[in-house]
């Protein structure tokens, strides 16, 4: 397997273009169109979408139906299909063509010499500015037909889906700008039919507001469709008799912009992207109402015709034109992130409300340890009890030292607890453990430095049970302060320990998240500057579960020294909840996120000292660690209490988004990491 290849990795170069046209001057557009066919050849682009009637200009009017034109349009394919023949680029080229007594709006799909299908647009706009019935025949009824068009015999219809055989899953469709803004869009049936990428080449003259409009509705028919949308329009050369041209290319996948040009461009531009055609294909299993919908149009959709071609696309290193966020739950834009930011903690303030309201006001019991899972439960919890209309004292915290708790979590948590208002308490679990630990015969108990699961788990076991039993006592109920990625990774414990609680906040934020709420928190002033202050500072912390006292010369306990970097572990839980992706794409990913301090984006206000690199063999290492103990601990995920579901990538609810038997092994993925993905 070609670990380093984005094809052999599932994803497909695409690129929009859009260059200065030559009215009515087919052959100098011809060799325009070569030029950028040569570059997109040169930058192992697998299709290349150009404008709407490219070959002569858009805006030439009645110039369509002179004969010298039409004859030198046929001449100027010929001089591209030629050209193409030694290029791996699949050319979308706008042309006007003549089949039977009419001339259509069309596209030209050609690949290594030959004409591959020529898709005449479907609607034909003729209202305002537009006036293309003069001139052209609509091309919605022309199914099942062929043309000849450059001495070819090739398909022809809207009714066409050019499917790659050797890049699974590149299934193109076209239609043509107008096709795009009716209600039912040819590419929406073309959708339906498997079709995963949808070219639109527009003319689209220019004015105020209508960039956006485009945008709305390539996002929109990405999302509904599920596919990629590549969008070029023209601009540079157009007649400004009575109107503009700004050139817009944009390519969005399943509703998320993966690139874009300027407007209003002097010279040609190229959006060239890396569309993950498996990503595609995953929403479509995924979404279970897409072939249902699908099987309502079946009539429609069966009428499709499959044009197979063989791309022959490269091999090795060739980059990766995409932005791969290094945090799937934390966007890079402050804005995105500060109403995401919003959205969950009022969702997990909103859960525990309603939680507390239909099972009669109890009071809300939190165990609090200083660190960022416990701080962020109880500020929720307050927040609930604010805008609940009940003092904060009806929310009981304690804090539990154990035989390795520090001063500095310790006084934190006392320190919050009071400056919320909350009822705070401080109960040592060290005499009832030390007696558990006796009675169970355990080495310790007889004074022997032994730090094992069962010395970990005795503490935090005891910190629930009495937990549950203050609940019992007080009449309220536990709030669990365990998060998403600590449930992935099986980093609880199961039973009476932190895996369980009457109701947990934190079940569908994952860790790299949790940093950012609380920030949001502080700079949204939720609550006084004292508390803000402290929480900054809790912010600092190292994550530690402090169960193994500190021994002298000896590293303090650090969770991420265990399961992994939560860097890594929430990219990885992400990619493969959401999106079901393979441990070797995975990796591929991961590598590519996270190989350079200094590439990409950072979430706004993430700590210049806590950026880091990995290598590919650290992204190799830690990926082992997540499949084993995420395969490990479905056990514990399978019994989880209720919690409201935060982020779109999932929970790990066994009754939400994550199902899967206890007793399942991950052999297959382990083998697959072992022989695709390699150490460096």
């Amino acid at each position: 397997m070609d670990f380093y290849s984005a094809y052999a990795q599932g994803f497909a170069r695409i690129a929009a273009v859009t260059l200065p046209v030559h009215l009515a001057d087919p052959v100098a557009n011809a060799a325009a169109v070569i030029e950028q066919a040569r570059a997109c050849h040169d930058d192992s682009v697998a299709v290349a979408v150009y404008p709407e009637l490219c070959l002569t200009g858009y805006s030439v009017d009645d110039l369509f139906l002179q004969d010298t034109l039409l004859a030198t349009v046929e001449e100027a394919l010929a001089e591209i299909v030629e050209a193409s023949a030694d290029l791996m680029t699949m050319l979308v080229i706008g042309a006007p063509v003549v089949h039977g007594n009419r001339v259509f709006n069309a596209a030209v799909v050609v690949h290594r010499g030959s004409i591959l299908g020529v898709a005449p647009k479907s609607y034909l706009p003729n209202y305002r500015e537009f006036y293309e019935r003069r001139w052209f025949a609509p091309g919605d009824d022309r199914e099942l037909e062929w043309i000849t068009v450059a001495g070819q015999d090739v398909r022809f219809g809207p009714d066409l889906i050019f499917r790659c055989l050797d890049v699974p899953g590149l299934d193109l469709h076209v239609e043509v700008c107008e096709d795009m803004w009716v209600p039912v869009p040819p590419s929406a049936e073309a959708a339906l039919a498997g079709a995963t990428v949808l070219a639109n080449l527009s003319g689209s003259p220019i004015t105020i507001a209508r960039a956006e409009d485009r945008r709305l509705l390539v996002r929109s028919a990405s999302a509904r469709c599920a596919a990629a949308y590549v969008y070029a329009a023209a601009g540079q050369g157009e007649s400004t008799t009575d109107l503009s041209w700004d050139g817009q290319t944009m390519v969005y996948e399943c509703g998320s912009l993966l690139g874009e040009s300027e407007r209003f461009p002097d010279g040609p531009r190229r959006t060239v992207v890396d569309v993950d055609l498996d990503l595609v294909r995953q929403e479509r299993m995924r979404q279970v109402t897409f072939d249902d919908n699908r099987r309502t149009h079946h009539e429609r959709v069966n009428r499709f015709r499959t044009v197979e071609w063989e791309l022959e696309p490269p091999t090795g290193d060739i980059g990766l034109l995409r932005k791969v966020d290094r945090f799937p739950f934390v966007p890079d834009d402050a804005e995105r992130l500060a109403l995401d930011c919003y959205e969950a903690y009022n969702i997990q303030v909103t859960g525990l409300e309603q939680r507390l309201n239909a099972i009669g006001s109890p009071k809300a019991v939190i165990g609090v340890s200083g660190g960022l899972d416990s701080t962020h439960a109880l500020i929720v919890a307050c927040k609930a009890m604010d805008r609940l209309g009940r003092p904060r004292s009806d929310v009981l915290a304690f804090t539990m030292p154990g035989f390795a708790t520090g001063e500095t979590t310790k006084s934190y948590a006392t320190r919050l607890s009071q400056a919320l208002g909350v009822t705070f308490e401080e109960l040592d679990i060290r005499p009832a453990a030390e007696q558990m630990l006796t009675d169970l015969g355990h080495p310790y108990g007889r004074g022997e430095k032994v730090y094992d699961v069962t010395f970990e788990n005795v503490q935090a076991g005891l910190r629930y049970d009495y937990l549950f039993r203050l609940a019992n006592q007080r009449g309220g109920i536990v709030v669990g302060t365990g998060d998403l990625s600590e449930l992935a990774l099986g980093w609880c414990t199961y039973g009476v320990g932190d895996q369980m609680s009457h109701y947990t906040v934190n079940a569908g934020v994952p860790k790299t998240l949790v940093q950012h709420l609380i920030r949001w928190v502080i700079s949204h002033g939720e609550f006084d500057e004292a508390v803000g202050q402290l929480l900054g500072e809790i912010l600092e912390l190292e994550i530690t579960p402090e169960l193994i006292p500190v021994e002298e010369g000896k590293k303090p306990q650090a969770t991420q020294d265990t399961v992994g970097p939560y860097n890594l572990q929430d990219f990885t839980l992400a990619l493969v909840v959401r999106h079901g992706f393979r441990p070797r794409k995975i990796a591929f990913l991961a590598w590519h996120a996270w190989k350079d301090l200094e590439s990409g984006e950072w979430p706004p206000g993430f700590p210049e000292d806590a950026r880091v690199a990995y290598s590919l063999e650290e992204v190799r290492t830690w990926l082992v660690v997540f499949v084993k103990r995420f395969f490990a601990n479905q056990f514990k995920r399978s019994a989880l209490p209720n919690g409201p579901k935060v982020s779109p990538s999932g929970t790990m609810s066994p009754r939400g988004d994550w199902r899967m038997p206890s007793d399942a092994k991950g052999t297959a993925w382990l083998a697959e990491i072992d022989r695709d993905v390699p150490s460096a």
